[in-house]
């Protein structure tokens, strides 16, 4: 095949935020804006996060997209962002891991039971702290905290943790909701912790928003618990789709129209605002 005839290689889609709403806004309105319903592949970066581990987000945003969710009877931002960290039970453990990691294994069952056809496989922090082998009996993240600065020099390629399994995961069937997310690593730099994460897939209209909330509310879990600011959280996507709701879609107005005001710049000071800011 000639240079000339071979089909377009695509460069990897970069977007920069300061919040996981920033970061779903613009994603979202990228795919609006352009042909298809599809990037592949997308690279998101996102800073922003308060010294308090606090997790900044757009609040209307993230009203007009679980109001759209709910309208089309899909999971709430909330609930998708607990398959990955289970926020409330980390606030009922009141800073102690050993109980989050104790209350989530006795509530683990109840949650597959409830949902036994998206949750028959398991759920992302279920395949984080109980995985089936391993150290610590399977706990990737418990092992990577009672490693983290055990001794000086301590490789960094020790701080990862997997969902995906080849011996329950490689299967032929057409469809499989779970797993997208394939791999997290944390890496303690200067500046604090840096997360990153791989999606083989990941649809951006149910699920995208809930899976960015709760990798930065993981991310912020370990960099409590290792003692270090929370600086940085970056997703890479193989393929990110935007299925199971059209374009022309017109429940999406709201949404589109709080993504546009969520990345508009900001309003620059007048000139006579300007000229009396300066000192006389």
């Amino acid at each position: 095949m000639s240079k000339a005839s071979r089909p377009e290689n695509p460069e990897p889609l970069m977007i920069a935020a300061k919040s996981v709403s920033e970061a779903y806004a613009r994603t979202l309105l990228h795919v609006l804006e352009h042909q298809g319903n599809e990037i592949a592949p997308l690279v998101l970066t996102m800073d922003g996060f308060g010294d308090g581990y606090e997790i900044p987000e757009n609040t209307q945003v993230r009203a007009a997209l679980d109001a759209l969710l709910s309208k089309k009877k899909k999971r709430d931002v909330e609930d998708v962002a607990y398959t990955i960290f289970p926020q409330r039970l980390w606030t009922m453990a009141q800073g102690d891991r050993a109980k989050l990691f104790e209350f989530y294994k006795m509530a683990f069952p109840f949650y597959r039971a409830q949902n036994p056809k998206a949750n028959g496989k398991g759920l992302y922090f279920e395949r984080l702290m109980m995985y089936g082998r391993g150290p610590c009996d399977g706990n990737q993240l418990e092992w990577i905290l009672s490693q983290y600065d055990s001794r000086p020099g301590v490789r960094r390629s020790m701080w990862q943790a997997t969902t995906f399994d080849p011996d329950r995961d490689h299967s032929a069937t057409a469809q499989l909701g779970f797993p997208c997310l394939q791999h997290v690593s944390f890496v303690p730099t200067k500046a604090g912790l840096v997360t990153n994460a791989f999606y083989a897939t990941q649809q951006l209209f149910d699920k995208a928003y809930g899976n960015y909330l709760g990798l930065a509310q993981l991310a912020a879990f370990m960099a409590h618990e290792m003692g270090i600011p929370l600086a940085r959280l970056n997703v890479t996507i193989g393929v990110a789709k935007l299925e199971r709701i059209t374009k022309t879609d017109s429940a999406m107005k709201p949404l589109i129209e709080a993504a546009r005001a969520c990345v508009a710049p900001a309003p620059r000071p007048s000139a006579s605002l300007q000229l009396a800011a300066q000192p006389a």
